[in-house]
């Protein structure tokens, strides 16, 4: 299998400047293909050995889901991470890991993959071949027959442009989905409805069905996620960050920020080393 017989060092030579989004000691984030960026946000694989995270290392919630193809002692597997808006522990799990490659979806990006309301898959973890087996096992099948991670990955987008189920949402949900993320999470769900001409109710339902969580929901994940960008600036303080951000005041993104990530902003810009929060979304 290509993660047992391809050292690290040589899978981090992946050097296409196109699609290198950040890569260091045990760990590279790739673009995908072109024809899947519109659904797929990066590609990540890690050698948690060569990067050891802390056991206590924590996933912030983006509201999207993601796709974990692992290799431990026992050989592979392969997990779906459904919209999730609460902080995910991994780091334990990880860390008895020798490799994980790992796909990050857009908002409502996988959606278009398996057509399952996601909703249904929100704040679960579930075995990948309970949703898709057929995809499951021919990425599986990709990681024992690539010649190297080259092919791999070239491979990996074959399986995803293939599996495309649809092309386009309705109108209404990607027009609105669009304004919120353009604004931050600065737009209600009463101008949202009126700027897509729809109810807020039925605004709702489709962010449900796309996307996995109401529109207040989504619109609060984005909020503090770009608020966890500018905690990463020193140079910013928390008033500056709540100005920016579209809270009403510094209790209100210290309430949300708390309520979505475990910890309050201050103590999220102490520990910054314990927490990952994406790089290629909002």
């Amino acid at each position: 299998m290509l993660f047992r017989e391809i050292p690290a060092e040589n899978v981090l030579v992946f050097n296409d400047t196109n699609r290198v989004l950040a890569k260091g000691v045990g760990f590279s984030y790739l673009l995908p293909h072109p024809g899947l960026r519109s659904w797929i946000s990066n590609y990540s694989v890690t050698f948690p050995g060569d990067c050891h995270m802390p056991d206590g290392y924590v996933v912030i919630p983006h509201g999207c889901a993601t796709l974990v193809l692992a290799l431990d002692g026992n050989g592979y597997f392969c997990n779906l991470f459904g919209p999730t808006t609460k902080p995910v522990c991994v780091g334990s799990d990880a860390n008895r890991c020798q490799a994980l490659f790992i796909t990050e979806f857009h908002p409502a990006g996988f959606y278009a993959f398996c057509g399952i309301p996601q909703h249904e898959l929100a704040e679960v973890v579930i075995p990948f071949e309970a949703i898709n087996p057929t995809l499951s096992r021919m990425m599986a099948h990709s990681l024992e027959t690539a010649a190297d991670f080259f092919d791999f990955i070239e491979g990996i987008d074959k399986l995803f442009l293939a599996h495309l189920k649809i092309s386009s949402y309705h109108t209404e949900f990607s027009l609105a989905n669009q304004m919120l993320v353009d604004s931050g999470g600065g737009v209600s769900v009463a101008r949202l409805s009126q700027n897509v001409f729809t109810s807020e109710r039925h605004l709702n339902r489709l962010f449900r069905e796309y996307l996995g969580v109401n529109v207040k929901s989504f619109a609060r994940l984005i909020r503090v996620n770009r608020a966890i960008r500018l905690l990463r600036r020193r140079d910013y303080s928390l008033t500056q960050i709540f100005m920016q951000t579209g809270f009403y005041d510094i209790s209100h993104l210290i309430h949300d920020f708390k309520s979505i990530c475990g910890v309050t902003p201050q103590v999220f810009r102490d520990n910054l080393s314990d927490f990952y929060s994406e790089i290629a979304k909002f």
